[in-house]
């Protein structure tokens, strides 16, 4: 976890020699968070909480990479200070998503979570000076139209909110998506070792946080038989793998860009919410889905390299 010398936003995009692993590592996080709710609805079955699992397998995952990376641990002390602020607003949003997608409609979920190429345009037009012309502004207008038209229940609230706190995680691991993809577009001084670590401890702070407001008793791990240790070392590993992979690819590609090809989990959710949890979505939840889809399309296209 040894911190680099500093590198300028210029020297990334010049030394960008590899974009298609950069994209690869996006769309491989996409995919592995597509199909990640279901292992954790198998152990919300077995009565296991969000945060508990979320608790063991980040554990298991922090065991693993901690070994691998063992020699870089020397440089832990080394950080600087703002890593803390990455860690506890990727810990909010990964711990936000799984608890949102094991509770909530997978697709509707999915769907809150990507206005977050709203989130990032606005965040990186403020906070990373990046161009905003008036294709960004046609995204905002369109993202906000998707959420009307797919959020709007008269039948529930004269607003268009969202309908249960599963959403309600939904739409602010989505804010927390687009802070952390700027904050670690900005980071440049950080390895990426540094930042993939202040994800999982992010996530594992997080849920020693809420463990208090935890439905039920904390499982100790004589409660897990070999089925469930198996299936949380399932999704250790693909976190790691998608962690270490997206921060990478955040890194070396601009922020609304990423967060465009992470629309990818969309027909990764779709179609394992159809055949595993058999989902479907009304008329107008697909076209407001249609509409958020060609908003994060604009605010690719407004990015400027």
């Amino acid at each position: 976890m040894k911190n680099a010398k500093p590198v300028s936003n210029a020297q990334i995009k010049t030394s960008n020699s590899k974009p298609s692993l950069a994209i690869f590592g996006l769309l491989f996080g996409a995919l592995c968070w597509g199909i990640i709710w279901f292992p954790y609805r198998i152990m919300a079955e077995a009565g296991v909480s969000g945060v508990a699992s979320s608790f063991y397998t980040y554990c298991i995952a922090i065991l693993i990479a901690g070994a691998y990376f063992v020699k870089h641990w020397r440089g832990i002390f080394e950080l600087p200070l703002s890593i803390v602020f990455l860690s506890v607003v990727a810990g909010w949003t990964n711990l936000a998503y799984v608890l949102a997608v094991i509770d909530g409609e997978v697709m509707r979920i999915m769907l809150l979570f990507y206005l977050s190429p709203l989130w990032t345009l606005v965040l990186a037009h403020f906070w990373l000076k990046e161009k905003t012309n008036f294709k960004g502004y046609i995204a905002i207008a369109i993202s906000l139209l998707g959420a009307f038209i797919m959020l709007y229940n008269p039948n529930i609230s004269a607003l268009p909110l969202p309908k249960n706190s599963a959403e309600w995680l939904a739409l602010s691991s989505g804010i927390g998506f687009a802070l952390t993809n700027v904050i670690t577009r900005q980071s440049v001084h950080l390895t990426i070792r540094a930042k993939s670590f202040a994800v999982w401890f992010g996530v594992l702070a997080m849920s020693l946080v809420f463990i208090p407001w935890t439905k039920g008793t904390f499982p100790s791990p004589h409660f897990f038989s070999l089925t469930h240790w198996l299936v949380m070392i399932f999704i250790a590993i693909l976190l790691l793998a998608a962690t270490l992979l997206v921060q990478y690819g955040v890194t070396q590609i601009p922020a609304t860009r990423a967060s465009v090809i992470f629309l990818f989990e969309l027909v990764v959710a779709a179609i394992a919410s159809y055949y595993l949890a058999h989902e479907t979505m009304a008329i107008h939840e697909w076209v407001g889905g249609i509409l958020i889809v060609l908003a994060a399309i604009f605010a690719a296209s407004n990015q400027t390299d």
